[in-house]
């Protein structure tokens, strides 16, 4: 009765050491895989004054994929502490709030004066086939 119970005893501390280390490995894991996804994270520090582009969510609705989803580029006006960023329009007509997640650097082309470049794409010309 007495080698039963050692028996007994012996067996509950094996389990519990065996659920010590799948805990142990489990977290282990957890932090390997965090660290992996955070590698990927991009830190977006806007400043007032910064040039931005939006994404558009909306335009998978329409035909094109090729077309860019992002818009602007758009004028950072504020910041809040939520996350959210107070953007206008170049032309300073327009102004909206937005989430900063759906917002990037712009990074134009400027040229020697500091001016921005803008270089517009039109449709190409096909010769005509006869």
């Amino acid at each position: 009765m007495e080698t039963v119970g050692t028996n007994r005893v012996t067996g509950l501390h094996e389990l519990e050491e065996f659920r010590f280390q799948a805990f142990e490995s489990a977290r282990l894991y957890k932090e390997r895989m965090k660290l992996m996804h955070d590698k990927h994270i991009l830190d977006r520090n806007f400043k007032p004054e910064d040039l931005v582009l939006l994404y558009n969510s909306r335009l998978r609705l329409f035909l094109g994929k090729l077309k860019s989803r992002w818009s602007g580029p758009f004028r950072v006006v504020q910041l809040f502490l939520s996350g959210a960023v107070e953007i206008k329009s170049e032309d300073g007509t327009n102004k909206f709030t937005v989430n900063g997640q759906r917002l990037k650097h712009y990074l134009g082309m400027f040229d020697e004066k500091g001016d921005r470049v803008v270089i517009t794409l039109g449709e190409p010309q096909h010769a005509d086939e006869e």
